[in-house]
């Protein structure tokens, strides 16, 4: 069994109410409110008037339904906020130098579902408690990754210098240095005899 609540026109903005609902899903009805009660966020008691609401109602369908329904089974099984209008509530702030900043203040809807029903198992879970990934894949992917070269910006510098360190690179640069080093050799001699 499913209910829902929503408290429409909550003072604050939908991004900051969204903080709260994102602590709130998916736990519990006691939990939740106890996270609610507690959180020291402004928007956090506009929440728990709706969470509350939603908990009634669920009690009232299932009355209606003559279905009998533990308040405790109950978790919150989705929660959003959506953004209010800032029509009417545009102030002006004294700015510096004679100026004005225009500021709007926000108007948020809060939309709480409760349900009794199973909680789905999480993803990457099995059943026996374990991750989807055995203990024995990790260190194999581990030591794969350290591996690899990486690539990108970073590995063309390195991939310049080795290229250019080959061995026919290498006795190219050795010739090179000794034909340098005999033409010093004869601008030394020549050098010496103008003198």
């Amino acid at each position: 069994m499913e209910a829902t609540a929503s408290a429409k026109y909550l003072r604050g903005s939908a991004q900051k109410a969204r903080l709260v609902v994102d602590m709130i899903r998916g736990q519990d009805v006691n939990k939740a409110l106890a996270i609610l009660r507690f959180s020291s966020k402004r928007a956090a008691s506009g929440i728990e008037k709706c969470m509350r609401s939603a908990i009634a109602n669920a009690n009232e369908s299932a009355e209606k339904a003559n279905v009998s329904i533990d308040p405790d089974d109950l978790w919150v099984k989705a929660a959003f906020v959506d953004r209010g209008p800032t029509k009417n509530r545009r102030r002006v702030r004294p700015a510096p130098q004679g100026r004005a900043y225009r500021e709007q203040r926000h108007f948020c809807h809060v939309t709480i579902l409760l349900s009794n029903d199973a909680r789905p198992e999480p993803r990457g879970k099995r059943k026996g408690g374990q991750d989807a990934m055995s203990a024995e894949a990790k260190p194999a992917k581990l030591a794969e990754s350290k591996g690899r070269k990486r690539g990108g910006a970073a590995a063309a510098p390195r991939a310049k210098k080795a290229a250019s360190k080959t061995a026919p690179a290498k006795a190219a640069d050795k010739a090179g240095s000794a034909k340098a080093a005999a033409k010093r050799a004869t601008k030394k001699k020549t050098s010496a005899k103008e003198e």
